[in-house]
């Protein structure tokens, strides 16, 4: 049984930097290493060493006049490859945010932030929320931002949508007598009860 395509690739890429530093001799040596281990052939093995210690290319672009290649040195993968941070907020503590932010009719992060040290006991005096104590610690730490951010799918749902789909209709309107600027004859008076009406401030 063959090696499958992850161990081929951990082989050749181990092998690349000496196969690039190594002579003549010494090449074809790891050549034949690479092609009984993979088999693949003479060539393609050949190609496949090469393009393993080729620079990532990032970017291209002009300082001027002249032509710019931005290539990943061993720093930028080194930030590439960096793990990523194990998720702080779990789920018990999204589901107590969530009935908290309820509560308080659905308010922004900004005004919920502040006011969770306030709430929280509050609500767990009166039986509201029943949380350990694990989740209140990281529920009094939580950022206004995070607290957008986690709640940001629940949002979505109580989202307000068209509220209504009904079109004007004309029915009404012709049984309404409506006057408009156009209906008004400005050289007649206007006439209240037995004599003309004047307008105040005239």
């Amino acid at each position: 049984m063959g090696l499958t395509m992850k161990e081929k690739q951990a082989a050749t890429k181990q092998l690349a930097l000496d196969y690039k530093r190594a002579g003549k001799k010494e090449k074809g040596e790891i050549l034949d290493t690479v092609i009984e281990l993979t088999g693949y052939n003479r060539s393609y093995a050949a190609r496949v060493l090469r393009e393993r210690v080729k620079p990532r290319v990032l970017g291209k672009g002009r300082r001027g006049k002249v032509q710019v290649t931005l290539v990943e040195d061993e720093r930028t993968k080194r930030k590439r490859k960096q793990r990523k941070r194990s998720r702080k907020y779990d789920r018990d503590v999204v589901v107590a945010l969530r009935k908290v932010w309820v509560i308080c009719d659905c308010i922004c992060g900004k005004r919920l932030g502040p006011y969770l040290p306030e709430i929280i006991p509050v609500l767990g005096r009166l039986g509201e929320l029943k949380i350990a104590a694990e989740v209140e610690k990281k529920l009094l730490t939580i950022s206004p931002a995070t607290i957008d951010r986690l709640l940001a799918p629940v949002r979505k749902q109580y989202q307000l949508k068209a509220r209504s789909n009904t079109k004007p209709g004309t029915l009404l309107k012709h049984q309404v007598p409506v006057r408009t600027f156009s209906d008004w004859d400005e050289k007649r008076p206007l006439v209240c009860g037995d004599r003309p009406c004047v307008p105040r401030g005239r």
